[in-house]
Formats: C-alpha cells, sequence, structure tokens
C-alpha cells in the first residue's frame, strides 16, 4: 500500500513538472505580437516590456492551476486505495498479574526475589509485592536493598496471638495465617489488583515460571470449574516424574499451594471465613473447594529451599530437597492449552506417585499433552501416594490440631 502511493504521488509530480517545461518552451517560442520578423538595426525590438509581463501572468496564472490539481491528487489519493471492510481491532490491554511474597524472619528471601527478578519479563506486567511479619530486621534491610524493584510492605500487626494450651507449639501457624489475610487484603484491596500469585520466601522459581502463569490466567477467568492454578507438584520427585514431558498439566482436587495463582472474587469468597490458623489444610476441605479443581504442572515450576521454617524441617530432608525443578523454558502462550477429547480417567493404585492411567474409552494406558478441560478426568490426590511415615506424621499432626 504505501509502495502505491508513493509511486501515485511520484506520477503525478513528473507530469506536474513535465506539463509546465512544454508550456515554458511553447510560451519561449512563441513570436511577440505587432513585430516584424526582422528588425532593423537602428534600435531595440518594440514592444519588449509587454511581452516579458504576459509571459510573467501567463507563467503565474499556469501555475495556480497546476497547484490545485496537485492538492485535488492529495485529496482523492484514498479512492485510489483498495477499500478495506475489516473492522480495526484494538488489542486488549495485557493482564497484570504481581507476584506476592510472603517473608518473614529469613534473610535467604534474597535468593527467591534474585530468581524472580532474574526471569521476570516485565516490571509493570508484574510487580513484586513482599509483605513481611515478624520485624526481622536483618530480613527488612534484604528488602530494602532492592530499591523500586520491588515493594516492601509491612505487617503491622505483630502482637501475640493466644491460643490453647493444646496448640502452643503451633502458634506459628496462626502468626502465618493472619499473615497472609492481612497481605491478600492489601494485594485486591488496597492495591486493587484482580489476581496474584503467591510464593513464599524459601521458594525459587522456573525459567517458565511467568510464562506458566500467563498462559493460564484466561483459563482460571473463564473455567468455574477452576479455583487455582498452582505451580507445584506434589508428586515432582525425581524419577516421579516424565523429564521429557515439561508442558504436561493436570487438574487436580488437591491443592498444592506452593506458588498459586487466585483471583480476586474468589478470595472475596474465601476472607470473610478465613481460619485463625492451618490455612492451607483448610483451602483442602470440600467445603472451601466445592467440586473445583487446581491446575497444576507435571514438573514443578518451583523448588523449596527452606530447611528450617515454622515446620522444623518435617518433610524437607525425606521429601520436599528431592522435587526436580524445571530448567526448560516452555512457551505455554504460545501453546494450544485447549484439549476437548478426553476419555474418562481411572487412578489404578500402586506405590507409585502416580500410579498407572487407564483411558476406559479404549481400555489403553493414554495420557495428552494437555487436558486443562477435561472435566472428566478423576484427580489424582497426591496424599495417597506420599510414603507411609509422610502419610503418618500428617495424620498425626491433624489429629493434634
Amino acid at each position: 500500500m504505501i509502495r502505491k502511493r508513493s509511486c501515485l504521488i511520484f506520477c503525478g509530480a513528473f507530469l506536474f513538472i513535465t506539463w509546465n517545461a512544454i508550456l515554458v518552451l511553447l510560451l519561449w517560442g512563441r513570436p511577440p505580437q505587432g513585430r516584424d520578423q526582422k528588425e532593423g538595426p537602428e534600435g531595440p525590438p518594440s514592444n519588449v516590456m509587454e511581452d516579458v509581463l504576459r509571459f510573467a501572468n501567463a507563467f503565474e496564472s499556469e501555475l495556480e492551476m497546476q497547484k490545485k490539481i496537485l492538492l485535488q491528487i492529495q485529496n482523492h489519493q484514498l479512492l485510489w486505495e483498495p477499500s478495506d471492510n475489516k473492522p480495526k481491532v484494538t488489542a486488549a490491554p495485557r493482564p497484570v498479574i504481581p507476584i506476592l511474597v510472603i517473608a518473614c524472619n529469613r534473610v535467604t528471601v534474597k535468593r527467591c526475589l534474585d530468581k524472580l527478578l532474574q526471569h521476570r519479563p516485565s516490571a509493570a506486567l508484574h510487580p513484586i509485592i513482599v509483605s513481611q511479619d515478624c520485624g526481622h530486621a536483618e530480613t527488612a534491610e534484604v528488602i530494602r536493598s532492592y530499591g523500586n524493584n520491588v515493594t516492601h510492605l509491612k505487617q503491622p500487626d505483630l502482637s501475640d496471638i493466644q491460643v490453647r494450651p493444646e496448640h502452643k507449639k503451633f502458634k506459628g501457624y496462626y502468626k502465618i495465617s493472619r499473615h497472609y489475610h492481612w497481605a491478600l487484603n492489601q494485594v485486591f484491596k488496597t492495591l486493587g489488583h484482580s489476581s496474584v500469585v503467591i510464593v513464599e520466601d524459601d521458594l525459587e522459581v522456573a525459567p517458565d515460571f511467568f510464562e506458566y502463569f500467563r498462559a493460564l490466567l484466561p483459563f482460571l477467568k473463564s473455567d468455574p470449574s477452576l479455583w487455582c492454578v498452582s505451580a507445584w507438584n506434589d508428586n515432582g520427585r525425581e524419577g516421579y516424574v516424565d523429564p521429557g514431558k515439561a508442558d504436561l498439566l493436570y487438574r487436580t482436587d488437591f491443592f498444592p499451594g506452593l506458588g498459586w495463582m487466585l483471583l480476586r472474587e474468589v478470595w472475596e469468597e474465601l476472607e470473610p471465613k478465613w481460619p485463625e490458623a492451618f490455612w492451607d489444610d483448610w483451602m483442602r476441605q470440600p467445603e472451601q473447594r466445592r467440586n473445583r479443581a487446581c491446575i497444576r504442572p507435571e514438573i514443578s515450576r518451583t523448588l523449596t529451599f527452606g530447611r528450617q521454617g515454622v515446620s522444623l524441617g518435617q518433610f524437607f530432608d525425606k521429601y520436599l530437597r528431592y522435587i526436580k525443578l524445571n530448567t526448560e523454558f516452555v512457551p505455554f502462550t504460545k501453546l494450544d492449552l485447549n484439549f476437548s477429547q478426553c476419555g474418562t480417567v481411572t487412578l489404578l493404585g500402586g506405590p507409585g506417585p502416580l500410579g498407572a492411567e487407564l483411558n476406559t474409552d479404549t481400555g489403553k494406558k493414554k495420557l495428552p499433552s494437555h487436558f486443562l478441560n477435561c472435566t472428566s478426568w478423576i484427580s489424582l490426590l497426591p496424599f495417597q501416594s506420599f510414603p507411609p511415615e509422610m502419610r503418618r506424621r500428617h495424620t498425626e499432626a491433624s489429629a493434634e490440631r
């Protein structure tokens, strides 16, 4: 289109110059009126000044006419261009997904923040908000060292929490729940965001962490059978996952946590009844889940390095330290994640993390690349595949609560 317009302008200018050159030659070669063909030797030719003035007037008139023609050419250029009846589409604004880092008294939050900043594709689309509890000065100084790269919030209520005697050793879980409640209100109510990805200060993120959540946000918003997206696979130990299927995603009834995305609408539902303690176990109760699922990956996009914490490293040495962190960047935003050809899948028992999956439509084992929209897939409950000792400890801890 640009080449055609330039050609038209060039042709118009060429015609204008050619026409004026011919006009000048004609006027210049025309013999003056009232003169003899031969001049006498006695003096200058007669009426020279009249001829010059007449030529100048004619030339000026011709220039005015050519100027009008050029203006008409410019005004009618749109008539020469092919009509495009397609409506102009304005690109929708790209959603902002903030990252909320829950911090307390671990200066190793630096490792978490360094990885987030290393892999973050855009500061505008993914602002990092660090909410700090505990009032730990050294940790606060580490967070402040990042300057404008992060927003540092401080949980104002550092008061002690009164609990019943048998829960005295679980007081830390009460403070964590209080902190989560305050921090999420800051993100959604004070800062006005519509979604958030929550990580804790002992998590390291994968190279495609941000890509993963950007691609899945539209599914979370549009599918009422989903209520969260998690970067964590509870069954993600080395040897239990397929390293060749970094793009594999699942629906699960079990709330994984450890790097998860939440919508404001879901927070408005949960906030009025937010628990005093053990918020993650509370999220796994049927009353909160309401038959909704979370999306989680085959290979985790987060890795915990926090051996010391409120849980006192209960599962870290025997389980969490072996979770595989994805290292292959998967362009999730460019993949077709709509997989609708789904059979009913049954999880066969066994000691393995995932057991064997059987497609009852064909009688053959089958696992598609993506089945985000397959509501008929039976969810895989990671707790059932935990080692027996881990299941026993988790049951005892729940009973004590």
